[in-house]
């Protein structure tokens, strides 16, 4: 199919980035996650794949730094109904239960909520991990699509079987090595304390960061230097004071072991360019300068092995989705890249 595909025409409609490939016959597959559970502000990003699915057609397919982009197979799987339905009806039990918590010091009244979330984020964990585990099996390398950013969790856990020792690189304006935020275990806020109960981690790299609690510094600094933390405030210090973001972008790509995932929250760049997403803050990263981390990270010869992409939730003139849908497009294309 691909032969009679034009680049420059009008692309597949209903495709990811209007590509003519199916996801059995691709190098790269990206699972849509519609999950947004245990949000703590704004909702919306479990309509964030479809979204960026939905914007992605309107991007031109050359590529300023990698010829013939559109030759790498990337395509995405459909969007599940039903994990969008099972989300929305848990959603709306955690509604009411962070209205109890707020004004009720009888947490017993609701302690139960917390169980049955648990339980069904645990059990979406094991369904993508399964999921992931086949694919990887099959040679293809995942991407992964949120929702919230509690939902990679699953992609992690079957990684780590496959590779002895990785580290992630996470672009994030929080630190998310809560424990159990709200009482909940796989809370968005908790992906990265999560992720380090796995001993294959060996290096979390954290780039954008601006808004944390002491919790989480204590995490930080019991590491022992497994978290390195980039904190926005500092990178913007480092710029004023005239350090280029080349070497900045060098500094962070040091931190980083050969075999490198990505996990991209959206709230990692300027809400400027993300302003619907859940839980936005002032600061951040330009979009060149992200992606420009993402190339340095590809040019040092460090391979990408999967990568998320989360909290993009839809806005009011379809510019969070075209921006998501953008971003997507480079994380496929330097992950594509860097496993040539």
């Amino acid at each position: 199919m691909s032969k009679d595909f034009d680049p420059n025409g009008l692309g597949k409609m209903g495709n990811l980035f209007g590509l003519p490939y199916s996801v059995e016959e691709v190098d790269l597959v990206i699972l849509p996650l519609p999950w947004e559970v245990t949000v703590s502000y704004h909702e919306g990003t479990a309509r964030g794949p479809q979204a960026i699915l939905d914007a992605s057609i309107q991007i031109d397919l050359h590529h300023h730094h990698i010829k013939e982009a559109w030759k790498n197979k990337v395509a995405l799987f459909p969007v599940s109904k039903d994990i969008e339905n099972e989300s929305n009806k848990l959603r709306e039990l955690v509604r009411g239960y962070l209205t109890l918590l707020e004004s009720t010091t009888d947490l017993d009244s609701v302690r139960l909520v917390p169980a049955k979330v648990n339980d069904a984020c645990e059990n979406l964990n094991i369904f993508i991990k399964n999921k992931c585990s086949t694919l990887l099996k099959e040679g293809k390398l995942i991407g992964l699509v949120g929702g919230d950013h509690s939902t990679p969790l699953g992609l992690l856990r079957a990684l780590a079987e496959k590779h002895d020792r990785f580290g992630i690189l996470q672009i994030d304006a929080h630190a998310d090595l809560r424990k159990a935020y709200e009482d909940f275990t796989y809370s968005h806020g908790s992906i990265m304390y999560n992720a380090l109960k796995l001993p294959a981690i060996a290096r979390l790299v954290q780039v954008g960061v601006r808004d944390y609690c002491e919790e989480e510094v204590s995490v930080m600094n019991r590491s022992v230097g497994r978290v390195k933390t980039f904190f926005d405030e500092d990178l913007k210090s480092d710029l004023f004071q005239s350090k280029s973001w080349k070497e900045i972008c060098s500094e962070i790509v040091k931190e980083l072991p050969p075999l490198v995932y990505i996990s991209f929250d959206i709230d990692g760049l300027d809400p400027k360019l993300c302003p619907a997403t859940g839980t936005p803050v002032p600061g951040g990263l330009d979009f060149m300068q992200a992606t420009y981390l993402i190339k340095e990270v590809v040019k040092s010869g460090r391979k990408i092995i999967g990568f998320d992409l989360c909290e993009v939730c839809p806005g009011m003139n379809e510019w969070d989705e075209n921006v998501g849908a953008r971003m997507l497009w480079e994380l496929s294309q330097w992950t594509l890249t860097s496993n040539r």
